[in-house]
């Protein structure tokens, strides 16, 4: 099993043995796992091609080191543990044993239908327990997963599975959202019109809701289950082979594939997992995130799994049936490690302290919050109402493109400070760089938050396109992995991330690309333009400001056309990139080349009308006193 740190002087020896010999210090996190065959050389590597290799010739199966390692002491232990939507239906309890039943059975399932090492699988399905099945079934036999957040609309679907070229969608006929029914079959339906790849869908029965059923096509998951053989032998796999594909806006309209393989990421989200959480045998953990999202990847199946850990799995939503839900959860199952977003923190705070103050929490021995920088005064509500002032906080930064927790406290060892991640997990070497890619050293700097050295965990290649994985993360430093972030060192030496410094923006703790949502929004047949910038927001942490050029205005009116916006936008990303707020303008700033000035706009976003800087370059200024009049006249309305 893999060693914990457990003193700060513990964490600092790690450390520079992590950065002095890195190939020595994961070669001996690596030994932790069972490989069927050991590798041949650590690492080789560079940042110019680029080209990451880790545990090179080494051949494994990830699941055999969730399953056949932990049998024989884990069986009978929970694995998974699937809270309902709602409180009173019953839950669900998947020993180890259990769960490794259900995936060689749907192992066979997929085998049965042709799909095998290398092939694509979409999954697209609400928290259930299937989800993860399907998942671990398709890593079992080297198929590549690639699980689409199910809030995602039809069109962002059908372009993440014509990206990847999926043979075999999984869904269900629908989900539970609080008080709401996803109508997911329909989506997925919608989306297949226009896949020309997949071959097979397997649906899970949730909902019990009629949908369309093509005979041809598609199949029960209990029907198929049903028959399906219960002895499975794991595919072997390469150390770098891709074990799933994982979609992420960038800055421009298309999601990247960020890949991810077998070895690396297994030891790296294993050994951020046992680490940060400081998690031991018997405790209960439990991450609220949705799995569709890298969180959920790494920290509520692959890194829970490979620790032997029982993992909570929660259908439903924060504040339903009200705001005391997540509460009712670590109280009913004794959760000993809570791992959420500042969102929902901060959206628990504005329903009032009584759906936490009279809760026994007095099992938690860990928070933690990921997805964005953690506010102060969320902090100190969290640290105080949740955790009693006697649990650590841990907030995590990451990133898809990492695989794992990459700066961040380790629970009770590093000392915590509100709004910093404070420092870096063992394997990590952070740099931060100007704009011209000079480092500043030393303490009390400000700059771009690089790391200078591969770890395990970190993205091999962008699906289908490595020039576009080296333009975006190597190419703007020379050397360097570009994060994409702002980052501030203090004084002790600890990060705080400061948010992006591209065009996307962090809503909810999901990174949204601008330029997809302004190829959304100019879907509308009476716009003609528009910017997407972002500006705080006191629940997402960033909302999403759209300045919209309209040529006719007296079809619908101003406020019918800003719905239909937001429902285009809807339809054809999802809710989560639906703008809170639009204004309708004559025309956006631009300098005379045509380049549209959004440091202007990202000010007026945020309220701030003082000093836009130089803009000697704009083709008319008059424009910027247009839409600061009615971004003011929007704050009085």
């Amino acid at each position: 099993m893999i060693d914990k740190i457990s003193t700060l002087g513990g964490y600092i020896h790690e450390y520079q043995k992590s950065v002095e010999n890195p190939q020595a210090f994961w070669s001996r996190i690596a030994e932790s796992f069972f490989w069927r065959k050991k590798w041949d050389k650590i690492l080789d590597w560079n940042f110019i091609e680029p080209k990451i290799n880790w545990f090179l010739n080494g051949k494994l199966n990830i699941t055999e080191n969730i399953f056949e390692r932990h049998l024989f002491t884990r069986g009978d232990q929970p694995a998974i543990i699937w809270e309902p939507n709602e409180p009173n239906d019953e839950n669900r309890v998947l020993s180890y044993n259990e769960l490794f039943l259900e995936v060689k059975k749907f192992t066979n399932v997929m085998l049965n239908l042709g799909v095998g090492k290398g092939d694509r699988v979409a999954i697209y399905m609400p928290m259930v327990p299937e989800l993860a099945i399907a998942m671990l079934a398709c890593a079992r036999i080297g198929a590549i997963h690639s699980i689409v957040f199910a809030g995602f609309s039809a069109n962002s679907l059908a372009d993440r599975i014509n990206d990847a070229e999926a043979k075999l969608v999984i869904t269900s006929d629908g989900g539970y959202r609080g008080s709401k029914i996803i109508p997911i079959k329909d989506i997925v339906d919608e989306a297949l019109e226009n896949c020309s790849s997949v071959e097979k869908v397997v649906m899970v029965q949730r909902t019990n809701t009629e949908v369309s059923f093509d005979e041809s096509r598609d199949m029960w998951w209990h029907e198929a289950m049903a028959k399906a053989d219960e002895e499975n032998k794991a595919e072997l796999m390469d150390a770098e082979d891709t074990l799933f594909i994982l979609y992420t806006s960038g800055s421009t309209d298309k999601p990247k594939g960020i890949v991810h393989t077998c070895g690396g990421y297994m030891v790296y989200s294993a050994y951020t997992f046992k680490n940060v959480f400081q998690y031991s045998d018997g405790d209960i953990y439990f991450c609220s995130a949705d799995i569709g999202w890298i969180t959920g990847h790494s920290y509520i199946v692959y890194g829970p799994l490979l620790n032997g850990a029982t993992t909570v799995m929660f259908e439903g939503i924060p504040t339903y049936p009200d705001a005391g839900r997540y509460w009712d959860i670590v109280n009913k199952y004794g959760i000993a490690q809570f791992y959420t977003a500042p969102t929902a923190i901060r959206s628990l705070i504005s329903m009032g302290q009584e759906y936490v103050e009279n809760k026994d929490l007095s099992s938690l021995k860990v928070l933690g919050t990921v997805g964005e920088p953690i506010n102060e005064e969320a902090w100190h509500w969290y640290h105080d109402h949740v955790g009693k002032n006697r649990c650590p906080i841990v907030d995590t930064w990451w990133q898809t493109e990492t695989g794992g927790i990459s700066i961040s406290p380790i629970a009770g060892i590093i000392p915590t400070k509100p709004g910093f991640a404070t420092l870096p997990q063992p394997g990590i070497q952070p740099i931060i760089v100007d704009g011209d890619g000079n480092e500043l050293s030393g303490k009390s700097v400000e700059g771009n938050l690089c790391i200078k050295y591969p770890w395990p965990g970190m993205l091999r290649t962008i699906w289908g396109d490595h020039e576009r994985f080296k333009k975006t993360y190597f190419s703007t430093f020379e050397n360097l992995y570009f994060s994409g972030d702002g980052v501030k060192r203090d004084e002790d030496g600890y990060y705080r991330i400061l948010g992006r410094v591209d065009d996307v923006i962090n809503v909810s703790g999901h990174r949204m690309g601008t330029a997809e949502v302004e190829n959304a929004i100019n879907e509308h047949p009476l716009v003609n333009e528009s910017a997407v910038v972002g500006f705080p927001h006191d629940i997402k942490g960033q909302g999403i400001y759209a300045f919209v050029v309209c040529g006719d205005l007296s079809t619908g009116g101003e406020e019918g056309i800003k719905t239909s916006v937001r429902k285009g936008v809807t339809k054809i990303i999802g809710p989560i990139a639906k703008p809170d707020k639009i204004q309708l303008v004559r025309a956006l700033p631009k300098t005379r080349s045509g380049k549209i000035m959004r440091r202007i706009l990202r000010k007026i976003a945020q309220g701030d009308y003082s000093n836009f800087g130089d803009i000697s370059t704009l083709l008319d200024t008059s424009v910027v006193e247009e839409i600061i009049k009615g971004a003011l006249e929007d704050v009085k309305d």
